[in-house]
């Protein structure tokens, strides 16, 4: 069957290849993942889950990277947490589908960008591309990435990302477990499709259930996790003068002069 590509994105690149469908970032040149990318990132994930042809649904960027992060200039008080509503809504939905999603990394993939990537159920990068959640330099944290990182890599490697912000590799995400496997740059989309292969010979149903299985367990304190990750966000963290502060030097290029309160 031909691709079929849907044309009513701006923020993104949707195909159909049944049995699999291809959600791409497309915001140049980094793909920063702005509200409305959030609302085009929703729209496509449930056109997606509508489509009984499709099994398979991979999830990349295009560009220079997958993707360095939600928009800082919606952190503000007066837009975070409506921001806040919408990424987590696109978390909640890509988690609860009923297709098996592979995120594909290249370039940077930081903060919101790494947190959509790696609640995909297989995760592939490129060994070169670099992986952090940089929140805490800005006086914030990541929501998802503190109720979900500690799951995927263990409690030390996720404080360890998370309170110092640092920058890792492909290499190093796949060594502790961030990712399933981090291959050279020309090797990436080969082994995409070798596990589409794999995945496509086998029953939507069964991998359907296989999947709610698999989560069955986790999926509760997922959520109640991000709702209190997001109600301390927005009830303690973002009311301090130090989260606001570091909003505010991102956004006009300078150090933030922290007051530890």
């Amino acid at each position: 069957m031909a691709t079929q590509a849907i044309a009513t994105y701006s923020r993104l690149t949707v195909e159909f290849h049944p049995p699999v469908a291809r959600i791409s970032l497309n915001h140049p040149s980094l793909n920063v993942i702005d509200v409305l990318m959030m609302e085009e990132l929703l729209q496509a994930i449930t056109e997606v889950e509508s489509r009984k042809d499709v099994s398979v649904l991979v999830l990349t960027g295009q560009g220079k990277a997958f993707s360095v992060g939600v928009d800082v200039g919606a952190h503000t008080p007066d837009k975070v947490e409506g921001m806040l509503g919408k990424f987590h809504g696109v978390i909640r939905a890509l988690i609860a589908s009923t297709k098996v999603t592979i995120g594909v990394v290249h370039g940077h993939c930081l903060g919101g960008g790494a947190e959509l990537a790696m609640i995909c159920d297989v995760v592939y990068t490129t060994e070169s591309a670099l992986w952090g959640f940089p929140e805490i330099k800005l006086g914030c944290y990541p929501p998802v990435a503190v109720t979900a990182l500690a799951a995927i890599v263990g409690q030390k490697q996720a404080a360890d990302l998370i309170l110092t912000g640092r920058t890792i590799s492909g290499t190093e995400a796949a060594a502790i477990g961030l990712v399933n496997r981090a291959v050279s740059d020309n090797r990436l989309l080969r082994t995409v499709e070798e596990t589409a292969v794999q995945l496509v010979k086998l029953s939507p149903a069964t991998l359907a259930i296989a999947k709610k299985a698999i989560y069955a367990w986790d999926s509760v304190h997922f959520d109640k996790g991000l709702a209190r990750a997001e109600k301390i966000y927005l009830e303690e963290l973002i009311k301090t003068q130090d989260a606001q502060e570091g909003i505010e030097a991102f956004l006009h290029k300078r150090e933030p002069q922290w007051k530890g309160k």
